[in-house]
């Protein structure tokens, strides 16, 4: 009875004899097939069997030019078709949801992704073959709309995962093999963004198949997506990523923020893929303010934390412990952003902030010293906005930008004249707002340096802080410089 209603109207056997199909009718076949894999009957196994083999007798008996390019049929909805027939076929080999996996596990699903593999290997195979016959150029839009279906099911099959197997990791690999071939890619970044710039990578059709999946109602019904969307999103890297950022910023700090260890920690490793790779990471402060639109603050509570607090924070966690001076002044490049458009909260971050400010500040950080005068931007603007709690850090500072200063000053002939009076000036000012905002300690604790130092340019700097702290008027206001 299975097996009958499976295969209730089937293809003709005249459809597997060369010659015996009209286009109307071949059109009429595959919709038919479509129709029987989304129903409840094909997740059974005669009722599978059934459609896998009509479907396979049918891949193989179409020659490519009828497939793809059919006299009388509009050649889109016959690859339209062929597109939403393999995102039934994706969907069918998918794991189960959580729920299910606690009652059946991942029974099954191996097998399942091993069957619809060798159907996509006979897809992709006529892809090939029209493509070398020079005769079908609609193998292009063909290949249009089974590209990106066909992409997350090798990427959903091939990585190993609790519902994989040896098997079906090997048939996912040779799916994805075939179609780098005949999109003419030589690696999965190149198919996704583009080979040699041209412009034609799938990245974005991807990440529209993913999107469905990726909110906050529907993330958690198939546990593969946050897998193909995290591998995907770190096989691009810059410039390539610039352009994607309102498509990959939100779905990264939906999974970062589960309850969850394990989505936590694949959600900050998709961000701090986004903070290496995405030049215009300061567009994350303009989404900000709408991702958090639905955060709220009462008064007699301590503020929430937000998205920007945390993308902060992991910048710090990765800023810290870096030695490679490259993405040293990635990091600090993004930093006085940061300060500025969380303010006074910035408070939240005041140590780990200090550490890797000195720590930064110790390193020669090669001709431009980009990265050193980002974090002396970054100490003023921190100092501006949390003054009230910079007074106890005082004495650490004040040695760091002491040390900068005579390291600057002492340099023979490594940094440029115009670098160097740009770090001196930045460094002068912070010392000036530290005094302003420890009502005037640092002129006291500096004082004797000027009867004591030989070095004409360390002098130089203190006197200019003596000099702004001589006309400086301390009521308790905000520091500035002026």
């Amino acid at each position: 009875m299975e097996l009958d209603s499976a295969r209730e109207n089937p293809p003709p056997e005249s459809f597997f004899l060369p010659g015996g199909r009209s286009s109307a009718a071949l059109g009429e076949a595959f919709s038919q097939i479509l129709h029987r894999l989304t129903r409840q009957e094909a997740r059974r196994g005669n009722g599978r069997d059934a459609v896998f083999q009509d479907l396979s007798a049918l891949i193989e008996a179409t020659e490519c030019g009828r497939l793809f390019e059919l006299s009388g049929a509009p050649i889109h909805g016959m690859s339209e078709m062929l597109g939403e027939v393999a995102k039934a076929l994706g969907t069918y080999a998918a794991p189960p949801t959580e729920e299910s996996v606690r009652s059946d596990g991942h029974s099954g699903v191996s097998e399942k992704a091993a069957e619809v593999g060798l159907l996509f290997l006979k897809l992709l195979r006529k892809v090939e073959t029209a493509k070398n016959s020079l005769a079908c150029p609609a193998w292009k839009t063909g290949l249009h709309h089974l590209a990106g279906p066909v992409y997350i099911f090798a990427i959903t099959h091939s990585l190993e995962q609790p519902w994989t197997s040896p098997r079906s990791q090997n048939v996912a690999g040779e799916v994805l093999s075939l179609l780098l071939r005949v999109s003419d890619c030589g690696s999965v970044a190149g198919f996704l963004h583009g080979e040699n710039g041209d412009g034609k990578g799938r990245f974005t059709v991807i990440m529209g198949l993913l999107k469905p999946d990726l909110n906050k109602e529907s993330w958690k019904n198939n546990p593969a997506t946050k897998h193909v969307f995290s591998w995907t999103l770190q096989q691009v890297t810059r410039p390539w990523l610039n352009q994607h950022l309102e498509r990959i910023l939100p779905p990264s700090l939906l999974i970062s923020d589960d309850y969850q260890t394990e989505n936590k920690i694949l959600g900050i490793r998709c961000l701090h893929h986004i903070v290496l790779n995405v030049a215009v990471l300061l567009c994350l402060l303009d989404l900000f303010p709408i991702l958090e639109k639905a955060v709220q603050w009462k008064g007699d509570m301590a503020r929430p934390t937000t998205q920007c607090d945390e993308v902060l924070q992991l910048i710090l966690t990765h800023m810290e412990p870096e030695h490679r001076l490259l993405l040293r002044r990635t990091y600090a490049r993004n930093l006085p952003a940061f300060v500025k458009r969380l303010g006074i909260l910035t408070v939240r971050h005041l140590k780990r902030l200090e550490r890797v400010i000195i720590g930064y500040l110790e390193v020669y950080d090669g001709p431009e010293e980009e990265a050193r005068l980002k974090i002396l931007e970054t100490l003023k603007l921190l100092i501006q906005h949390t003054w009230p709690r910079v007074s106890c850090r005082l004495v650490v500072l004040l040695k760091a930008l002491l040390k900068l200063i005579c390291d600057v000053a002492r340099d023979p002939n490594l940094t440029p004249e115009p670098v160097k009076t740009a770090l001196l000036e930045e460094a002068t000012d912070c010392l000036i707002l530290l005094d302003h905002s420890s009502q005037g300690r640092v002129m006291g604790l500096l004082a004797t340096i000027p009867q004591s130092c030989e070095d004409g340019t360390v002098v130089n700097c203190i006197r200019e802080v003596q000099q702004a702290s001589e006309g400086a008027d301390y009521h308790g206001t905000k520091p500035c410089v002026t």
